[in-house]
């Protein structure tokens, strides 16, 4: 017995201001009076005392085994579950995919049929990625405060409605209305690599965040098949109408999915963790390790001062660029794509001849040619995506990213150069392969990088970036490029080049590294983890 208090007063001298507390103080303040980290401790503390009672009702001195969720995800390993949830949350990709392939697709047929000016065309685009950077920070406050699987539901089911009632717009005021609903709801996909990262092991993470996002390239390849189907006998309506069904298929079967198990340890819900954990042991065939799952009571979640901490805010800021200068040159490498081929001479423009617009009103319908070329560019994503695979395990994430920057810059030099058809498919086909690797690579490493009780804000303001990316291209690869082929090039190189050296300065490699529960945990200075187990698990509880 005498020797409880002692350990409890080894563990608490563990803190970083430890001095500035004595034995008295400890026992004569509340928790209101000592702050975040004295709540900590006294949770600390009144966890020993509990661990004291049942060691001194039993007759022995031994404490009490601890574990945390990481410590669980490692013994249970990637399994039956983890392939269930793939699937399901890859189910959102796909609809999110096939959205953004709608885009390409509508804007010739509606010019046509209704005889819209360009400007309106464009407007079909632009809402849509208005509404999802409006709401990916608003989905993320969501996800952090009230669970990522109450997120990740409501905007799907969002997105399905909206979707659903955009097929039967009646005019062009309501279908842009309409269109913009959707992009707010797809404003919360990304969501769901929040949730299916907070299931993984640390050695299966970065591949298996980079597998699931295959579920994009399937989704745009789906969608441009499915175009091709559809819209010559039916129309724009049908295919509206049948791009929402993994949309539909993901609302049924999402009462499936649980919750994520570090958000309810981070809400103090240990016994509904504990649950969780148990149900993916035994779907995995596994067993949980003994003793008592630790929870940290964090009340404060979602916040996004915390984004801007002392050892968070460089990481923040250079990760805003790095997912802005993703998009802009992704989304960019697809409209030039259109752009260079229409065009016609290349070397003419090539050379500083400027292209002139055509009529305003003039209409051609997308032939099934434009299809299959469209087919072949969608196609290059699944290369990029194995390249990356290969890499993000090997050389980090940092560098990856960093290499698919540079390799798009390189690809887009010689278009400088006066060279043939061929050679510009081939060149922007290795471009938009890296670029595609690089946005799944960041993919990876924003989750990994933040604490679980701001993750799925970082998530959602860092789509935000992105999608204000997405928002600014097409004025440079649309209205710029009919100014000056040279200036155009330039912007996307020079865009590239800096994420690419943002990349490298990024302050935390996160290969192999634990996920954080909170940005009290010490690991967030950088430190990475490759030992799930701690050899002292109560006093790892008081450290953090």
């Amino acid at each position: 017995m005498d020797n409880w208090p002692r350990t409890a007063k080894i563990s608490y001298k563990r803190w970083r201001n430890s001095e500035q507390w004595g034995d008295a103080d400890f026992v004569g303040q509340t928790d209101e009076d000592q702050g975040t980290d004295a709540e900590i401790c006294t949770i600390a503390s009144n966890f020993d005392a509990e661990v004291t009672q049942s060691s001194s009702a039993s007759g022995s001195n031994k404490p009490e085994e601890t574990f945390t969720v990481d410590d669980a995800l490692e013994a249970i390993g990637f399994g039956k579950f983890q392939w269930k949830i793939s699937f399901l949350t890859g189910l959102s990709w796909v609809a999110d995919a096939m959205e953004m392939m709608i885009l390409s697709i509508l804007g010739p047929q509606l010019h046509c049929e209704w005889r819209l000016p360009s400007y309106k065309v464009a407007l079909i685009t632009s809402v849509v990625f208005v509404g999802m950077g409006i709401s990916s920070p608003i989905w993320g406050n969501v996800a952090d405060k009230y669970g990522r699987k109450v997120g990740l539901k409501v905007s799907m089911c969002w997105t399905l409605y909206y979707g659903l009632l955009s097929a039967f717009a009646p005019a062009y005021g309501w279908l842009l209305f309409l269109r913009g609903l959707v992009g707010f709801g797809i404003g919360g996909a990304p969501q769901s690599v929040t949730l299916y990262s907070e299931f993984l092991p640390v050695k299966s993470r970065g591949i298996c965040i980079m597998l699931i996002a295959a579920f994009w390239a399937i989704g745009a390849v789906f969608e441009v098949l499915l175009a091709l189907m559809v819209m010559p006998d039916l129309g724009w309506r049908w295919l509206l109408g049948f791009s929402t069904v993994p949309l539909a298929i993901f609302v049924c079967f999402c009462f499936w999915l649980p919750e994520s198990p570090r958000f309810d340890v981070l809400s103090g819900r240990r016994e509904k963790a504990m649950a969780t954990l148990t149900r993916i042991a035994k779907e995995n065939g596994k067993t949980l390790p003994q003793g008592r799952l630790i929870t940290y009571n964090q009340n404060e979640r979602g916040r996004i001062k915390d984004l801007f901490a002392p050892q968070y805010w460089k990481t923040t800021l250079l990760l805003w660029f790095i997912w802005f200068s993703n998009a802009f040159s992704y989304y960019g490498i697809v409209l030039l794509t259109t752009e260079l081929f229409q065009a016609g001479d290349l070397c003419a423009m090539t050379q500083g001849a400027k292209i002139e617009p055509d009529c305003s009103l003039e209409c051609r319908y997308l032939t099934s040619a434009d299809y299959k070329d469209l087919l072949w560019t969608t196609l290059a994503e699944f290369p990029g995506l194995l390249v990356v695979l290969l890499l993000v395990d090997y050389i980090g994430r940092k560098k990856s990213m960093a290499l698919c920057f540079v390799m798009f810059s390189l690809c887009i030099l010689p278009l400088y150069a006066c060279i043939g058809r061929i050679a510009l498919t081939i060149f922007i086909f290795i471009a938009r392969a890296f670029i595609s690797g690089g946005y799944q690579v960041v993919f990876v490493y924003t989750p990994e990088v933040f604490p679980t009780e701001n993750r799925a804000l970082a998530m959602g303001t860092s789509s935000a970036m992105a999608r204000l990316g997405a928002l600014i291209t097409p004025f440079v690869a649309q209205v710029l490029l009919r100014t000056s082929v040279y200036l155009t090039l330039s912007v996307y190189c020079s865009c590239s080049l800096l994420a690419g050296v943002a990349s490298w300065l990024l302050p935390i490699e996160t290969l192999g590294r634990n996920l954080q529960e909170s940005s009290l945990d010490q690991e967030a200075g950088g430190q990475t983890t490759s030992n799930p187990r701690q050899s002292d698990n109560t006093t790892r509880s008081a450290d953090q």
